[in-house]
C-alpha cells in the first residue's frame, strides 16, 4: 500500500470493512430489476442482462469511511451512473438522487456528485464480482463522498427536486458527506 494524501482524521488501511443495517440479502441476478423514477421523463426498469449490455468502464478511487479508515485505489467496474441519467432524463429541477437497498437503506447523494465521472453503478471491485457484504449484485459507488453514500444491494434510484435524508443522514449524518471538507455530521436540523 502506497499512501498518498489522506482527508484529515483518516488512516489507510487494507480492504474495505463491511458495515450493514440488517441482514445481507441473497439476489438471483435473473430476476433483479433496477427501478428509475422520480422526477425523471422516462421512468423504467433494468434488468442484469441490460444492465451489463449498457457500456462499461472502470474507475479506481481512494474509498473513505467515516468511520476514519480509508483503502487506497479500491477498482470499481460497472456502468457510470451517466448512462443512467442519458436513459432516464431527469427533469431540470432534480437536485439529489435517492438511492434504495435491498435491505430498505437508503441515502441521499446530490445530484452534481451522482454525475460525476467517477461515479458509477459497480458489479465488479478488484476484478472480481461483489461479494455479498460489499454489496452483490450492484452497489452505487460515488467516490468523492463518504462511503455510506456508495449504498450497497442497490435496487432503485429516485430523483428528487428536493432534499429527503436517507437511513444515516435522518440520523444526523451531513447531507452531502465530502471527505475532503470534513462532513460527517450535520450542524443544526
Amino acid at each position: 500500500m502506497v499512501p498518498g494524501s489522506l482527508p484529515v482524521g483518516q488512516r489507510w488501511i487494507e480492504a474495505p470493512v463491511p458495515y450493514d443495517i440488517g441482514p445481507v440479502p441473497d439476489v438471483d441476478p435473473s430476476r433483479f430489476r433496477l427501478h428509475l423514477f422520480g422526477a425523471v421523463e422516462r421512468p423504467c426498469e433494468i434488468s442484469w442482462d441490460e444492465l451489463l449490455r449498457l457500456p462499461q468502464a472502470m474507475v479506481e478511487a481512494d474509498f473513505h469511511c467515516v468511520t476514519g479508515w480509508s483503502v487506497p485505489g479500491v477498482r470499481w467496474e460497472g456502468v457510470r451512473t451517466r448512462e443512467v441519467v442519458d436513459r432516464v432524463r431527469p427533469c431540470p429541477d432534480v437536485v439529489w438522487v435517492m438511492a434504495h437497498g435491498r435491505e430498505g437503506y437508503t441515502t441521499n447523494v446530490p445530484y452534481v456528485q451522482f454525475q460525476d465521472a467517477l461515479s458509477l453503478l459497480a458489479h465488479r471491485m478488484n476484478g472480481v464480482p461483489l461479494l455479498p457484504e460489499h454489496g452483490h449484485p450492484l452497489r452505487l459507488v460515488i467516490p468523492s463522498l463518504y462511503a455510506w453514500k456508495s449504498a450497497k444491494y442497490v435496487v432503485a434510484l429516485e430523483f428528487l427536486p428536493d432534499l429527503r435524508r436517507g437511513y444515516w443522514e435522518a440520523r444526523g449524518y451531513h447531507d452531502i458527506g465530502d471527505p475532503w471538507r470534513g462532513e460527517r455530521f450535520r450542524k443544526g436540523p
